[in-house]
This record gives C-alpha cells, structure tokens and sequence, in this order.
C-alpha cells in the first residue's frame, strides 16, 4: 500500500538529497549535462544541485534503486563526553543543554523523568545527559524531538546550542526534518517514514520495550 506521506517524503529527500558521490552511484542514474554556454559564449557550469534526483526523469526507479540499496550507516554513540574545560565554561553560560531542556520539556508536558522511559537510552546515561555531565550527539536530539512533538524552533535551539545542525548530505538528517518540519509524530507514520529509509539509530523505545 503506497501512503501519501511516505510519497512526500520521498518527493520531499529526492529535492534535497545532496551527496552526489552517492546520487551518481544509483543504478539507472544520468548524469545531466553539468556545462553549459553563456550568453557571452564563455562556458559556465550548472549548479550542482541539478545533480539531485528530483531532476532525473526517471526519479522514480532512480530514487526505489537508492532506497533498495540503502543502509543507515550513520552510527554514533548516543552521548559524547565534554571536555573538562567545556563543562566548566557550561557553569558560567546561560544557555546550554542542560540548562534549557527542562524548560522545553515542560513546554511539551514532559519532565526530564518522563521523557526517559522512551528513550532508548541507559538510564544513567540519560541522567548524565540531564546534568549536563555529557552532551548528547545528534540522534538522541532527534529522539528527543520526536518524541515531544517539537515545534521546529524549538528543536533548533536545541541542536544550535550543541552546535550541531542538519546536512542535505544525510540521509537521516532530510528524514529527520521531514517529519519535523510536516509534524509527522504518529508513531505508525513516524517508524513507517524511518522504516522506508532503513533508519534505525534514532534511540526511540518503542513500545513493549522495558527500560533498563
């Protein structure tokens, strides 16, 4: 059964998708005439993301060959420890992780208590993450995003204050801001999205699953 989120989805990841290593690998895929001559008669080239697959003219086998092949090769530990000397500049600044995630909580009515029975995360990880003993890598700010229904803004200060942001060159990054950006937080739509692009570290308890 074809559903017409997951059909946005992929319309939405074959605009943005720019690893062009990988695009031009995709069986079925042309490579489209990238020079071009001016009006000058000088030759120029085309921008690059007329690479993307939303331009081939068989996008649609293009982008089922990519997702036949895909492989969520994205793995990062859920948490990264600080440096000493971050965590002691943490004390002094106002806004860090630690510090805003109550109050974004709260805002979505969960507690730091809550929020960590789904989370497929060690609790004393969690905990550490919580007071700022560690910082959280991107898929767990994902999670936690997810899980919390978050307004765009919202979730973006949360990457920003981590330094972390979104790339058009992964493929877990564009999902990811698909079902923010479309609010697609329904856990059958949410893991079918995730599902269709073999994503599979985002650390979502799912449910049955008993905390540890």
């Amino acid at each position: 059964m074809e559903y017409s989120y997951v059909k946005e989805l992929d319309d939405f990841f074959a605009s943005q998708f720019s690893d062009y290593v990988k695009i031009a690998a995709i069986e079925g895929y042309k490579m489209p005439e990238m020079l071009i001559v001016g009006a000058d008669g000088n030759i120029a080239r085309k921008d690059p993301k007329f690479m993307r697959i939303i331009y081939q003219e068989n996008r649609g086998e293009v982008l089922a060959n990519f997702k036949a092949a895909a492989a969520d090769t994205d793995f990062t530990f859920n948490f990264c420890f600080p440096p000493l000397s971050d965590r002691i500049k943490d004390r002094f600044r106002k806004r860090t992780f630690a510090k805003i995630l109550p109050e974004k909580l709260k805002k979505y009515n969960e507690t730091p208590e809550s929020l960590g029975t789904k989370l497929d995360l060690e609790q004393k990880v969690w905990n550490g993450i919580v007071k700022g003993k560690y910082y959280p890598e991107k898929n767990t700010v994902m999670a936690i995003a997810l899980i919390c229904r978050m307004q765009t803004r919202d979730a973006e200060e949360l990457f920003g204050v981590l330094g972390l942001r979104l790339k058009t060159d992964n493929v877990r990054d564009i999902v990811f801001e698909y079902l923010l950006t479309q609010k697609i937080f329904n856990e059958d739509m949410r893991d079918r999205c995730l599902a269709e692009y073999k994503i599979d570290t985002i650390p979502i308890r799912r449910g049955g699953e008993i905390p540890a």
